[in-house]
């Protein structure tokens, strides 16, 4: 079957929505090198919110792209891992990251010679 992602009922746009949300760049890159215990994460991305990360990840595990690991410890210890295709978005990821680093500049020039936002 092709998909086509410009269809408004191709399945295509259900992972599209997944790797466009807000937190999923954030979590997969955090998880690149390997496995993180949930308040590791949470330092490591600055500015999520406990609530935001638990949702995210529960998405991502659900879409196949990290895993959870529980270990029979005391107090309980969770990891979370990116999966093989999880690990496969790394690659997009990565050279969408580089572009948005590298093209801040002129972003921001574009942003100041346009003025205040409220002036729109």
């Amino acid at each position: 079957m092709a998909y086509n992602i410009m269809s408004a009922s191709c399945p295509s746009r259900i992972v599209l929505r997944r790797i466009g949300a807000r937190w999923t760049v954030f979590i997969v890159n955090a998880l690149e090198h390997g496995p993180m215990r949930f308040t590791a994460l949470a330092t490591r991305i600055q500015g999520i919110t406990p609530k935001v990360l638990v949702e995210t990840l529960r998405s991502l595990e659900e879409d196949g792209l990290v895993s959870r690991t529980v270990f029979d410890e005391n107090p309980p210890h969770v990891e979370y891992e990116l999966t093989e295709l999880g690990r496969s978005l790394l690659v997009p990821l990565r050279a969408v990251r580089e572009w948005a680093e590298e093209h801040v500049p002129a972003v921001l020039a574009a942003r100041a010679a346009l003025g205040p936002t409220d002036a729109r």
